[in-house]
């Protein structure tokens, strides 16, 4: 499982989260463990936690839009720690471009940027597009640094698998109708009162 790490500004929360959720059939095979600061918990320290996490991420996903790189901590703190580490090959970042800005120069810049072209998902007619371009291109690159998904599946059982073998059958109510016999009376309660009107 490849632990990756959301570099974003806050002005652009809406988008992270629409991406965490696109991300969510990675999750749910047991491919990432995702990270953003805000599963920091009350009472730890903003910096300590996301540098403690910054570290251990082996992919850093940089959201950038002009408030990333306005945002002195996403660009200075975030973006520059995850290049020296993206440099030293201990970590792979992927710029996802969420909206349109000048970041062809910057020190991101030389990396292959999703979605392809670096069109912003901003400028996707249907925004999906874009988020699923972006996430098969993290699953690309999870499966490049930690093998195909199905052979590491097929090695580890899933917590799934295991509470499969455990379960004792029985029925479940989500998937059950009971039909309703409705009385004279329930029928004319539903039926609007004229006297009330």
């Amino acid at each position: 499982m490849a632990k990756l790490f959301f570099s974003y500004s806050h002005r652009d929360s809406d988008l992270r989260d629409e991406l965490e959720i696109h991300l969510a059939a990675l999750r749910r095979e047991g491919v990432i463990e995702i990270w953003h600061d805000r599963k920091i918990g009350a009472g730890k320290e903003f910096d300590n936690e996301i540098s403690q996490h910054l570290e251990q991420a082996e992919i850093i996903l940089l959201s950038i839009s002009p408030y990333f790189i306005a945002s002195e901590y996403c660009y200075e703190i975030e973006m520059k720690r995850a290049m020296e580490r993206h440099e030293k090959g201990q970590a792979r970042v992927i710029p996802v471009i969420l909206h349109p800005c000048d970041w062809q120069k910057l020190r991101f810049g030389k990396l292959i940027v999703t979605p392809t072209d670096g069109k912003p998902i901003s400028k996707f007619p249907n925004k999906h597009d874009g988020f699923l371009e972006v996430t098969r291109s993290i699953r690309n690159v999870v499966e490049d640094l930690c093998g195909p998904v199905e052979k590491r599946q097929a090695v580890m059982p899933t917590d799934a698998t295991t509470k499969e073998t455990n379960k004792v059958a029985r029925p479940r109510s989500s998937n059950l109708r009971v039909k309703k016999e409705f009385t004279d009376r329930d029928k004319d309660r539903f039926l609007p009162n004229p006297l009330n009107m």
